[in-house]
């Protein structure tokens, strides 16, 4: 369905002002289908970002900066979010013994648990999105939203 159609507007836009649609509109649909599979865990988008951040760390712990930067979302408050994910005993976090002024995040055994328990839930979400498009569209798709990015 055409963004003005899903809009209801009466005025044709602009192929820039309907790609800026388009994406900001997908966007939502995909975070709100996100969402209801992450809502029953108790967890946000972000904390579940930072899970995944730590996860790949292998056993590693990762500092405040190391988890912003990797964040997806730049402005999101990563203190906050591991004091919360602390509190969910999701990850543990500790002053770093060589530098004091470093805080070292670690993902516990109940967090990687809970992100394999959502894996196949979120497969699912990202095989129902890319269903309609073939390997080389998602190729194509891909290249092109990485293109649209650079300023």
């Amino acid at each position: 369905m055409k963004i003005e159609q899903i809009l209801k507007s009466t005025i044709d836009y602009n192929e820039s002002t309907r790609a800026i649609l388009n994406i900001m509109y997908t966007d939502t649909v995909i975070t709100e289908s996100f969402n209801d599979i992450i809502k029953p865990y108790d967890i946000s988008g972000e904390q579940y970002n930072v899970l995944r951040i730590l996860r790949g760390q292998k056993g590693s712990p990762a500092n405040m900066c190391v988890i912003q930067e990797r964040m997806l979302a730049k402005t999101s408050n990563t203190t906050r979010l591991v004091d919360k994910l602390l509190l969910k005993k999701l990850v543990t976090r500790n002053v770093c013994p060589d530098n004091r002024r470093k805080i070292e995040v670690l993902i516990t055994e109940k967090g990687l648990l809970l992100l394999k328990e959502l894996e196949p839930q979120l497969k699912v979400h990202e095989e129902c999105f890319a269903s309609n498009l073939t390997a080389e569209e998602l190729q194509q798709l891909n290249h092109l939203l990485e293109k649209y990015r650079i300023k």
